[in-house]
């Protein structure tokens, strides 16, 4: 695969723990299911059999996005690969709602207004982050440490959560407030991206298989 290529691989962490136990997670610390660890070894077989190879992967300081790496790295063969951990990657800070079921918090606050704090772009949990405030500290690290290194030729993987990925994809595929709640990121499914020089998207591809 040729250095030029520009080669931005995202993935989200297999099923948390808490995933499937229906919490609200953010950034508390849950390691994964056995589904999700299953999940992770498959986007690394995904990404084996169509002959990706990496120079450099960045996740956030959670253990289920690093464990999600290092099982796919294993699979790819390519476990040691530099990496850098950045909380600015982690997930949405849910506030309050951390380690709640989401049926129970529906029942206390209503169907609605836990989908506002669960998908609007810019409506907060109580005591926690709107997806508008992840973009806020995602968005940053990218463009300072993740767009470059892509734009010089290396190939890179990032491990990280639904709401940090959501953050950089609205801005690849030119999502907007209004159009970014409808996205989701599946777990363990590799987001392939290929950018021109000018740092725009030349090309995405979703590995579902």
């Amino acid at each position: 695969m040729p250095q030029s290529e520009r080669l931005l691989v995202l993935l989200r962490h297999g099923q948390s723990e808490w995933n499937l136990k229906n919490l609200f997670t953010g950034w508390r610390d849950p390691d994964l299911s056995p589904l999700g660890v299953e999940e992770a070894k498959e986007a690394g077989r995904r990404l084996k059999a169509r002959g990706f190879v990496f120079d450099v992967a960045f996740t956030s300081v959670l253990v289920r996005a690093q464990h999600t790496l290092d099982l796919t790295l294993a699979e790819l063969g390519q476990t040691g690969l530099p990496e850098q951990r950045d909380q600015a990657l982690n997930e949405r800070h849910y506030g309050d709602l951390c380690g709640l079921n989401k049926d129970d918090a529906r029942k206390k606050w209503g169907d609605e207004q836990v989908r506002l704090w669960r998908r609007s772009y810019d409506v907060q949990p109580p005591g926690g982050e709107s997806l508008k405030d992840t973009v806020a500290r995602a968005l940053p690290y990218y463009c300072q440490f993740i767009l470059p290194a892509v734009l010089r030729g290396q190939r890179v993987l990032v491990s990280a959560h639904g709401n940090s990925l959501r953050a950089l994809v609205m801005v690849l595929d030119g999502l907007t407030p209004k159009t970014i709640p409808a996205l989701e990121i599946a777990t363990g499914v590799p987001l392939v991206y290929r950018l021109k020089a000018d740092s725009t998207v030349e090309s995405k591809q979703i590995l579902t298989d």
